[in-house]
């Protein structure tokens, strides 16, 4: 309590210092004798907080400003003369114009200089302000008088009384309501999802709703507080210009944001219309592009996959045109400071989007070339995998390995693509090849069979086209044979290309045909095949080494035997 007593005393003080310092200056520049007086061409008396009247014309070496002075401390000396009939007040004709004076006390001398700014007659003028003095040094009177000062003293008095109780009250309703809006947490107040996302916890609004609280009482506090300021100081004529003052501020204030918003409406409402038409166009765009995509509505070479991209296009130029066309009726639009933002925004999203304006366009292109699609199986430069999301600015590939790969559409428009799934529906299908050397001592019709056959023992093989072989290279010591076979699985590659692999070994080793891949070259003398144990026979012996004397190979007869034989040519 003692802290928010603390906090509205502090606002009753700025609130004072700057109501003053509004008044100082709203009010006219004291005048110094260096002043040169045709600066000055008018001054206002105000007496009680109420401006009189406004003199034009300066008297014998007296400004308007000086004037103004003398005739309020006349006033204030009559009004403090309780004994003073101000009935009596007069207006006598003199060589510099007409005198209203008060039993002798001349309280203003009205010049022609003062009426001819009006467009008035200086006699019925003087007669005009004759009225107003009456009025006004009546009712200061009446004001100043003791019995009228304790029944404004009293009524300060109440009307604080009455402030501190509204404030006691505030002090104990709000934190009641800051509690019961904790008590609505997960009840009255759920968290805010988007999905599964959780957007805004239960928590996190509660907190808010509780500072908007706080809030509605900061303010009503300060409503409170000005209305209280502007009543005490109302009923002293001392400080009722204080109360004025600060009447005006706010009321200028208010009607100057009441006339910015109604200046305002026609823009409003133009900004209302072009949005409402813009988005039923786009709803309109959207029924029509949902129906071409469910294949209700066709056009010759539009493809179905095109539609939802199409679309995207289609919305962001509408939603372009309406910012275009909303743009001049936004207030301040027009303003140099306004248009500078809009240069020094636009420049930077010119400086930061390069990058991103060149993938959206190579993503525009790769949706109407149609390389892929999702889940087509295929291989960007050194990438193979699936497709699993198309964007307008990069692509996703999973690969075998289900590693994801996020690849900017700019470098996938200037790299080579792949498709394995583009014929995997359609005659013919994808062909797997893989080649395998062997010596020319295999028959090549046999090897044939044996990479058919090994083919169409593999899963995802297809026995219909039939696998075929080339014959692709006749090497020094080997020969290189090339097995195709049509799959439907182009997603399963990598399972395939196992799968036909260990069916060639196995093929191969159960015929007893020596793989020579890699390529390589082996002496018959004394070396085991390379075929493995479980596939050879059980009483296979590997040949014996033929070794023959040193000087056979010199063309020297043994010891004891023939001649050697001449190497044969």
């Amino acid at each position: 309590m003692k802290s928010c007593l603390g906090r509205c005393l502090y606002l009753c003080c700025v609130l004072l210092f700057s109501s003053a310092s509004f008044a100082q200056v709203s009010a006219p520049p004291q005048l110094s004798a260096e002043t040169p007086t045709r600066q000055i061409r008018e001054a206002p008396v105000v007496y009680l907080g109420e401006p009189l009247f406004i003199l034009h014309q300066k008297v014998g070496s007296f400004t308007p400003q000086q004037r103004a002075q003398a005739i309020q401390a006349r006033l204030e000396q009559a009004a403090s003369n309780p004994f003073s009939n101000f009935t009596a007040i007069t207006t006598v004709e003199t060589e510099h114009g007409t005198d209203i004076a008060l039993e002798g006390l001349v309280l203003l001398t009205v010049t022609e200089g003062d009426a001819k700014p009006l467009g008035r007659n200086r006699q019925d003028l003087a007669k005009e302000y004759t009225g107003k003095l009456r009025s006004v040094l009546q009712r200061a009177q009446r004001e100043l008088s003791a019995e009228m000062l304790l029944t404004d003293a009293a009524l300060a008095v109440a009307a604080t009384a009455v402030f501190v109780a509204i404030l006691l009250v505030l002090h104990k309703i709000f934190p009641r309501i800051y509690s019961r809006i904790e008590q609505w947490q997960d009840t009255y107040i759920k968290a805010i999802k988007i999905q599964r996302v959780e957007v805004f916890s239960a928590q996190t609004l509660t907190r808010q709703v509780v500072a908007i609280a706080r809030g509605l009482r900061f303010l009503l506090t300060i409503v409170i507080l000005y209305i209280y300021l502007t009543t005490v100081l109302g009923l002293f004529p001392w400080t009722r210009q204080l109360a004025t003052t600060l009447v005006q501020a706010v009321v200028s204030t208010l009607s100057t944001i009441a006339e910015a918003f109604l200046g305002s409406l026609p823009n409003l409402a133009a900004i209302i219309v072009i949005i409402m038409v813009t988005r039923y166009i786009i709803k309109l765009f959207r029924i029509m592009f949902n129906g071409i995509q469910r294949g209700a509505i066709t056009f010759a070479g539009f493809h179905r996959d095109w539609a939802d991209p199409t679309f995207k296009i289609v919305r962001f130029l509408i939603i372009a045109f309406a910012a275009m066309a909303i743009f001049p009726y936004i207030p301040g639009s027009q303003s140099e400071a306004f248009r500078g933002v809009s240069v020094f925004l636009g420049v930077l999203f010119s400086l930061g989007s390069a990058g991103a304006v060149s993938n959206a366009i190579a993503g525009i292109i790769l949706t109407y070339m149609r390389p892929f699609q999702l889940s087509d199986r295929v291989k960007i430069a050194d990438t193979v995998g699936d497709v699993t999301e198309k964007t307008l600015l990069v692509t996703r590939v999973r690969t075998i390995k289900n590693v994801d790969i996020t690849i900017p559409n700019s470098l996938i428009l200037g790299a080579h693509i792949i498709n394995y799934s583009s014929t995997s529906l359609t005659a013919p299908p994808l062909i797997l090849n893989t080649s395998v050397t062997l010596g020319y001592d295999a028959p090549w019709r046999t090897v044939h069979e044996l990479l058919k056959k090994a083919a169409l023992a593999t899963r995802n093989i297809l026995s219909d086209p039939e696998p075929f072989v080339l014959q692709t290279a006749l090497n020094d010591f080997y020969v290189v044979y090339e097995l195709n076979a049509y799959t439907g699985a182009p997603n399963k590659m990598a399972a395939t290309y196992s799968d036909l692999h260990q069916n060639i070994q196995d093929t191969f080793n159960e015929a007893g045909v020596e793989i020579m891949s890699p390529h390589y070259a082996q002496v018959r003398d004394g070396n085991k095949t390379t075929i493995p144990d479980s596939y050879l026979p059980p009483n296979y012996q590997a040949p014996a080494f033929r070794i023959d004397p040193l000087e056979s190979l010199l063309g020297k007869p043994s010891p004891g035997g023939s001649p050697p034989k001449p190497p044969t040519p």
